[in-house]
């Protein structure tokens, strides 16, 4: 049986992580052109508002990032880590759940079904693989660096790969995708994004792959690169395409333990 006590504190800490990215309204709107009598009119009105970094809106993933990194040398932390996995894995040891390898592409893979069947996000669906791939590049980078300078051990032994949990950051950067492109329709979509996104850093815990700090950075670095991407986006757009019509896509995928990064072109 799930710890009720590893519910409780990762229900608190992670589900905090939603509700501060509600309360602040996102002053980046990307634009998509529009045709008329043959120009393309951009509104350079939001490009020039997308120049404010977004620091309140990072204060919370901030705060799960120096969590995490402190709990690296606190031993109150460390110990707070292993007491949970007692709890959750050591004492009562289960069969594993592997569903999170795929779970955590779940909001995202969300967002793109909700178009399909008519249901518009904010954005074009140029746009919105450009902002995914983006922030699927920042969490990439950030995680795979952090990896290799800390080197912890996973709390099975199997590797030193653990901190922090590259999983859970997908999934967390999922999870504000889906709500970064469905809060203009209604809340609930946000709060679906994040339910699954918790799922998966709970999983990682219960699969005995992860500490409970590796989790909680992991989902700081998923929503700041998401943030990063929606803010990063807007300043290149123009630049990146000059309103050319769509005919490149890429897309991020897992497959045997290892995250690739994939382009499909139309000539």
């Amino acid at each position: 049986m799930p710890s009720f006590k590893l519910v409780i504190i990762t229900s608190i800490i992670l589900t905090a992580s939603y509700t501060a990215q509600a309360q602040y309204s996102d002053s980046t709107k990307i634009t998509t052109p529009k045709i008329d009598s043959g120009k393309i009119n951009y509104n350079w009105q939001a490009v020039k508002t997308a120049k404010k970094f977004p620091a309140k809106a990072l204060l919370v993933p901030c705060m799960l990032i120096v969590y995490g990194v402190t709990s690296l040398e606190n031993d109150g932390l460390k110990n707070l880590n292993a007491e949970l996995k007692d709890e959750v894995y050591t004492e009562t040891p289960h069969k594993k759940i592997p569903i999170d390898n795929y779970l955590q592409f779940a909001p995202a893979a969300a967002v793109y079904g909700l178009n399909a069947l008519g249901i518009k996000g904010k954005h074009s669906f140029r746009d919105r693989s450009m902002i995914y791939a983006m922030s699927n590049i920042f969490l990439n980078g950030t995680v795979y660096s952090l990896k290799k300078i800390t080197s912890v051990q996973r709390p099975d032994g199997s590797a030193y790969t653990s901190f922090p949990s590259g999983h859970t950051a997908e999934a967390f950067a999922s999870a504000e995708f889906m709500r970064q492109e469905y809060k203009d329709v209604s809340p609930w979509y946000g709060v679906a994004g994040y339910a699954m996104a918790i799922t998966t850093g709970y999983l990682r815990m219960y699969n005995n792959k992860h500490w409970f700090s590796d989790v909680v950075a992991g989902a700081g670095v998923g929503i700041a690169s998401t943030k990063l991407a929606y803010w990063l986006y807007p300043k290149i757009q123009h630049k990146l395409f000059k309103d050319k019509p769509v005919n490149t896509m890429i897309m991020p995928s897992y497959q045997s333990g290892t995250f690739r990064l994939g382009l499909v072109h139309n000539f």
